[in-house]
């Protein structure tokens, strides 16, 4: 079974991210989205929140599965049995940075490969903190996340103006 691990912090999960676990999904037999517990961002929604979230999102995939991790990003994968760690590129400028990640990730763990992938290119532009921002803001972003994400992230902007 070939199983890939797709981490990022999703805060929250957008309908870019959901493509590239629908693209890893057709390539791998088994997907897990690891909702990364990164110190140097400071996300709006918890590490719960967010697994809990991406689970009612993914919940009509019978090979993707959802799980937190706070730690090196290989550790897991191998934990898991992983040979692959999926990260999409929006844009030539994201190889840069992802490219230096695959070559660390490969100097840590030689057996797990990095696939990158492509989303559909209406969502090159789209990132979460721009939705985060357009939802804090009061702007419509239902092009961008699906219907449950809308909710919570009204909810959650809503409890915090409180």
């Amino acid at each position: 079974m070939k199983t890939a691990v797709y981490p990022g912090t999703f805060d929250p999960i957008t309908y870019g991210h959901i493509d590239i676990i629908e693209r890893a999904r057709d390539i791998f037999d088994k997907v897990i989205v690891m909702v990364a517990q990164n110190p140097e961002k400071q996300p709006l929604f918890t590490d719960t929140e967010r697994v809990t979230m991406i689970k009612k999102v993914v919940s009509k995939y019978r090979n993707v599965e959802v799980d937190s991790y706070d730690g090196l990003l290989v550790e897991f994968a191998k934990r898991k049995k992983a040979t692959a760690i999926v990260r999409g590129l929006r844009a030539v400028s994201d190889f840069e940075y992802e490219f230096q990640m695959a070559l660390m990730n490969r100097k840590l763990e030689a057996n797990i490969t990095t696939v990158f992938l492509m989303p559909h290119e209406k969502y090159t532009y789209l990132n979460s903190s721009l939705v985060r921002e357009i939802s804090r803001l009061g702007g419509d972003v239902s092009e961008f996340v699906p219907p449950i994400v809308r909710q919570l992230l009204s909810k959650k902007l809503k409890s915090l103006r409180k």
